[in-house]
């Protein structure tokens, strides 16, 4: 590619309007929509060139403002630029060769490193670091739970004599208790809108067992992945501008996404990078009362643990502190969840906030909480599975009713997600033809994680001008880098945030695809 990638991408636009320009006029009066749509004769249609030069319907102006307010940085303005790259014949091979990376997504708050060229013909591969998608980078799917979902897929092969030498028998009998689960056993079928109900008993069972406390299966919500229950609660919280979320900073971009386009006030407080990232009540409160202050009504505190993008994991007196916080002021916790499985230091250990809350005496009337997991991190890391659900606690018959609703609106989620959410909490049992296989496969991708967690965090701390904190959990490094001044004045110049610039020049300069940390809301 001999072109600057910007030219490359100004070109494609160009292209691509020009295309459009041309195409449109090409329909002839007799294939015109308005031929159908009015009683006018074609004689008095407008005529091509008239037509062409109509203000399409829709344009950046007229559609939804919320749309164009919300922003979602691990999709955003760099991944677009290496799609550019991998749209160029010359590039093909990069974005379609095999690689092996670390499965860490690296956000970045500022740059310490020189101005890159743009022209990437030297790029080998391109290696997407923006989000946590781990078999988009080798990582293999748990064996167990590729069976089960083959199996419940395609159940005529049960009943085939060779199923037994191709299939562990404990990955044959969970599918056949799934598919008794199933009206029809049609996996290609519309459920329940909250999901199979014998799924949902499972889920429940599983959370009874990691909290050892009671779950009740009608307050779970299976979705596709965490991301639409997220959308779901915000749906129901949010009424206009003036109801707030307390969400964290650094934060998953669905957060700020979510409350954009619903129409809501993102009420930041900040992770303290001095202490790990660690999350104050005294914080909370300071951000609540300067929202008061303002007018908002704050509904709900969104807590990520363990932390993304920031990988720390919070230790239960300070979750005890936070659930006192909510109870106090009123507030919904949402308990962000998705990585409970992703912990790598020995002095620390997942909690869930439910058993947290129940642990301290507060039930179903003193707290309202809602807990969202997905089948797409952890070790099993079936992202393109879309599967996921939120346990809904504290809720009244009333509310809940609405919730459902808003469910039922989408139908159900798909049914392999669903399946899979069941497989995540309640695996192989030990005993069971699968169990040794499945706890190495666990134990090597968590290790691995865990692994390459802290190669990562120490080759950053060897560099000049890059600080990082200690990597505990999820599977992210949020890195400070310092630029110098020349490169902000660069960046200055070429009218871009320095994170954003810098993180341009890497893509092309070396084909790694990182986030900028503005991208989470992070202050430089």
């Amino acid at each position: 590619m001999r072109r600057f990638v910007i030219g490359r991408a100004r070109n494609l636009i160009e292209s691509s309007r020009q295309s459009y320009r041309f195409q449109r006029p090409l329909l002839s009066s007799s294939h015109s929509p308005y031929r159908f749509l009015s009683s006018t004769p074609v004689a008095d249609s407008p005529s091509s060139s008239s037509y062409s030069t109509m203000a399409p319907p829709v344009t950046v102006n007229t559609i939804n403002p919320k749309v164009l307010e919300c922003e979602y940085a691990v999709r955003g303005e760099i991944v677009t630029l290496a799609q550019v790259v991998c749209q160029s014949a010359s590039s093909q091979k990069i974005c379609n060769k095999r690689y092996r990376i670390s499965q860490r997504l690296i956000p970045l708050k500022s740059f310490v490193f020189s101005y890159l060229a743009l022209n990437v013909n030297h790029l080998l591969q391109i290696l997407y670091c923006n989000i946590g998608n781990p078999q988009s980078l080798d990582q293999q799917p748990i064996t167990f739970s590729r069976e089960v979902l083959a199996l419940c897929d395609h159940p005529s092969i049960l009943d085939k004599s060779e199923t037994q030498g191709l299939f562990s028998a404990d990955s044959i009998e969970r599918a056949w208790k799934i598919l008794d689960q199933i009206p029809g056993r049609a996996t290609g079928a519309y459920s329940h809108s909250q999901g199979i109900k014998g799924l949902r008993d499972t889920i429940a069972a599983g959370i009874e067992a990691r909290d050892g406390f009671p779950a009740d299966p009608n307050d779970i919500f299976l979705t596709d992945g965490a991301s639409p229950a997220v959308h779901m609660m915000m749906q129901l919280l949010i009424r206009s501008e003036k109801d707030g979320i307390l969400c964290p900073i650094p934060q998953y971009p669905l957060y700020s996404a979510s409350i954009a386009l619903h129409g809501g006030t993102l009420v930041p407080y900040y992770l303290d990078e001095a202490t790990g990232w660690g999350l104050e009540v005294s914080e909370l409160k300071k951000q609540l009362g300067t929202a008061k202050s303002k007018g908002i009504t704050v509904r709900a505190l969104v807590v990520i643990n363990p932390g993304n993008p920031t990988g720390q994991v919070l230790a239960e007196e300070n979750q005890k502190a936070i659930v006192e916080f909510c109870k106090q002021e009123g507030l919904v916790l949402l308990a962000d969840e998705v990585y409970q499985e992703n912990v790598y230091v020995p002095e620390k250990k997942f909690h869930s906030f439910k058993k947290v809350s129940r642990s301290i005496g507060y039930g179903e009337k003193d707290i309202s909480l809602v807990s969202f997991q997905s089948v797409s991190k952890g070790y099993y890391g079936e992202c393109g599975k879309r599967g996921g659900y939120m346990e809904v606690t504290g809720f009244g018959a009333d509310v809940r009713e609405q919730i459902y609703k808003v469910a039922s609106v989408n139908l159900c989620s798909n049914i392999s997600g669903q399946i899979l959410a069941s497989l995540v909490m309640c695996p192989p049992k030990v005993g069971g033809e699968s169990y040794e296989s499945y706890r190495a496969e666990r134990d090597g991708i968590l290790s691995s994680l865990a692994r390459r967690a802290k190669t990562l965090e120490d080759a950053f701390n060897k560099l000049e001008g890059v600080t990082c904190n200690k990597a505990e959990g999820a599977m992210y490094l949020f890195p400070r880098i310092r630029l110098p001044e020349k490169a902000i004045k660069a960046a200055e110049a070429a009218k871009t945030a320095p994170d954003a610039f810098y993180c341009r020049r890497l893509l092309t300069a070396t084909g790694i695809v990182f986030v900028p940390g503005s991208g989470f809301g992070q202050v430089s």
